[in-house]
C-alpha cells in the first residue's frame, strides 16, 4: 500500500478549512439582506457583493487543495485520483467565472460547478481499493485503509448524491434553502478527502515481510522468524 505524501495532509485540511472561513468571513461583511440558509456560496463572490475577492480567492484556494490532494493520495485508486484533480480545475473555473448580482446567473459558473458537484459525488467509489479490511497469516497483503474500503466508499458517495439532489431539487424549485443545502453539500464533499488521508496514514502503519509475502504491524515485525539456516549434507551424502 503506497503512502499519502506529507503535504496531502495539508492540503486536504485546507479544503474545509477555506471554505468554513471563506465562507462565514465572506457572509459576515454582506448586507443584513444576505441570508445563509437562502442565498448561495456563489453570491459571496458575485460581482457586486461586498468584498467579493476574499471568497473568489478561497473558491480558488480549495480547487488548488483538490489538485494537491489527487497527487498526494496514493493509496486511492487512479480513477478516484483524477476525478479528484479534475474537480479542483472546475473549482477554480468557478472562482473565474463569477456571478451578476440582480443581473442573472452565468452560464460557465454555473456549468463548471454542476460539474464539480456532480463528479465530486463520485470521486469516492472511483477511488475505491478492493483488498482485506486487515493483514494476517490467513489474510496476505497490506489492508486497505478505512476511506478506501469498497463498502465505505459507496457509502460516501450514496450520502453525496443524496445532498446533491437535495441541493438540485431546493436550486431548481428556487427554494428557501438552497443555500443551506449547498453548505451541506460543499462540506461534505470538502472534508472527505481530509477522512480519506487520514485513514490512510492511519492504516499505513504496517510493514511488508517479503520473505514471507505477508503484512504484519510494526511491532510484529520485529519478532518475525527469520530465514532458516541451509541444511548441509549428511554423511551418507
Amino acid at each position: 500500500m503506497r503512502r499519502v505524501a506529507w503535504w496531502g495532509v495539508i492540503s486536504s485540511a485546507g479544503s474545509p478549512a477555506l471554505l468554513v472561513a471563506g465562507s462565514t468571513a465572506a457572509a459576515a461583511l454582506q448586507p443584513r439582506s444576505y441570508n445563509p440558509v437562502a442565498d448561495t456560496l456563489s453570491s459571496l463572490a458575485a460581482v457586486g457583493a461586498v468584498d467579493r475577492s476574499l471568497m473568489t480567492w478561497a473558491l480558488a484556494g480549495i480547487g488548488a487543495c483538490y489538485v494537491m490532494t489527487g497527487l498526494a493520495l496514493r493509496p486511492a485508486a487512479l480513477p478516484g485520483r483524477l476525478i479528484l484533480m479534475a474537480v479542483g480545475v472546475a473549482t477554480i473555473g468557478v472562482a473565474a467565472n463569477p456571478e451578476h448580482n440582480g443581473h442573472g446567473g452565468s452560464l460557465p459558473h454555473t456549468a463548471l460547478a454542476a460539474i464539480g458537484f456532480i463528479a465530486m459525488a463520485f470521486w469516492p467509489v472511483a477511488g475505491r481499493v478492493p483488498g482485506p479490511r486487515v493483514p494476517g497469516p490467513r489474510v496476505p497483503g497490506p489492508r486497505v485503509p478505512y476511506g478506501l474500503r469498497p463498502d465505505v466508499a459507496i457509502s460516501a458517495t450514496a450520502v453525496m448524491l443524496g445532498l446533491l439532489l437535495w441541493f438540485g431539487a431546493e436550486a431548481i424549485l428556487a427554494g428557501h434553502q438552497v443555500g443551506l443545502a449547498e453548505r451541506a453539500l460543499a462540506g461534505t464533499q470538502a472534508s472527505w478527502p481530509l477522512v480519506v488521508v487520514l485513514t490512510c496514514l492511519r492504516g499505513g502503519r504496517g510493514v511488508t515481510i517479503a520473505s514471507c509475502g505477508t503484512s504484519l504491524p510494526a511491532a510484529d515485525a520485529r519478532h518475525a522468524p527469520g530465514p532458516l539456516p541451509a541444511r548441509g549434507r549428511g554423511r551418507g551424502g
